[in-house]
């Protein structure tokens, strides 16, 4: 890893590393080290990684649904069950394959040949290790800090988000500046975190004397002890400010994303990839998933049969983050892939499907 790599990763998770050993030792794999016998591989810090994270998820929904009362009890206002389905629906394989996805962080890995060759870097569960490892790296990093697990699993699952607005909501500021910052630049955006107080001092003075002063635009509905500045390009500084760094990062992309609104600058999905057609509707779904406007679709199939016997095919596609599924049965196995594809993508897109262009062989 070269030192602007580092520098963008700890940009991206809100944490900066005192042993940098340690967050190369999180992208590497376990292929790479057998073929070079250099160093240690992410393993262990996966397993590290995955209690650290169940313990930051239990202690942010604790936190957020319950109280001390009035006798000094411990009262939530969920049932077991339902804290147990929103924990698991937090660290499952393809909730954090979509938050590796969403910072594009597997370009990072270090691989073996193998690994290489067969594109694992694109695979769920290897992109779910990745995220349980730099979680170990940073709790070994950081002596167990759990301010600093915190803000790197808050800033990294977008927890605040989630739990205030659900999964299914679909105005993810953050998300959506990364999109088009993705789109219109090909690099993620950056951010900058500061307190408060040391941000008005400096923003005064520099106000004072003129000197090396961007466009700056805040967020006035936003407030807390945290800042955070966006950059998304040579021009205006975004800034937003929260109680946590992840609710100060959401302050920050909100303002953004509504001066982009305002000025018709938002680049939308269409433009990605042009007019959605049925003919190339898996290709245009995976070139979505490969620019970093949605997770990587996923098929399934089920070889049924009519009443003659003959094959018939039935296939699902399934995107993280979308509740809809779409679905198709035909003989064909590459036109019942395609028709469920061609459904996800309007889906994706919020275009009508009219069922129209579905085709048979």
């Amino acid at each position: 890893m070269t030192e602007e790599d580092y520098d963008k990763i700890e940009s991206l998770i809100g944490y900066e590393f005192k042993r940098r050993d340690l967050l190369q030792q999180a992208f590497t794999r376990k292929s790479y080290t057998n073929e070079t016998n250099d160093g240690d591989n992410n393993e262990v810090l996966e397993f590290i990684g995955d209690k650290a994270l169940d313990f930051v998820v239990v202690k942010a929904l604790s936190e957020y649904h319950g109280e001390i009362n009035k006798r000094d009890e411990y009262a939530c206002d969920l049932t077991e069950g339902k804290l147990t389905e929103l924990k698991k629906r937090f660290v499952e394989s393809t909730m954090l394959a979509h938050c590796i996805d969403e910072l594009d962080l597997s370009q990072y890995l270090i691989m073996g040949k193998g690994d290489k060759k067969n594109n694992v870097q694109n695979d769920t569960h290897v992109k779910e290790d990745l995220f349980e490892a730099i979680m170990g790296a940073v709790a070994i990093d950081s002596n167990w800090d759990i301010n600093a697990l915190q803000d790197v699993a808050e800033l990294m699952l977008n927890i605040d988000y989630y739990l205030e607005h659900g999964f299914d909501y679909k105005d993810n500021y953050v998300m959506l500046i990364q999109q088009w910052s993705q789109k219109k630049y090909g690099e993620l955006p950056r951010y900058a975190f500061q307190d408060t107080d040391v941000y008005r001092v400096n923003r005064m003075i520099h106000n004072y004397t003129m000197v090396g002063v961007r466009d700056t635009i805040e967020n006035e509905d936003s407030d807390g002890p945290i800042t955070c500045k966006l950059y998304i390009d040579d021009g205006n500084t975004f800034v937003g400010f929260g109680y946590s760094k992840s609710k100060a990062r959401m302050a920050a992309a909100e303002i953004a994303y509504d001066y982009l609104d305002e000025n018709d600058m938002l680049y939308t999905m269409v433009d990605a990839i042009g007019e959605p057609t049925w003919e190339k509707a898996v290709s245009q779904l995976q070139e979505l998933a490969q620019k970093g406007c949605i997770s990587f679709p996923e098929y399934t199939f089920d070889e049924r049969h009519d009443d003659d016997g003959n094959p018939i095919w039935y296939c699902e596609c399934h995107v993280n983050g979308y509740e809809d599924f779409y679905w198709s049965e035909q003989s064909s196995k590459k036109i019942a892939k395609r028709n469920a594809a061609h459904g996800m993508l309007l889906n994706v897109l919020g275009m009508p499907d009219d069922g129209d262009d579905d085709w048979d062989d």
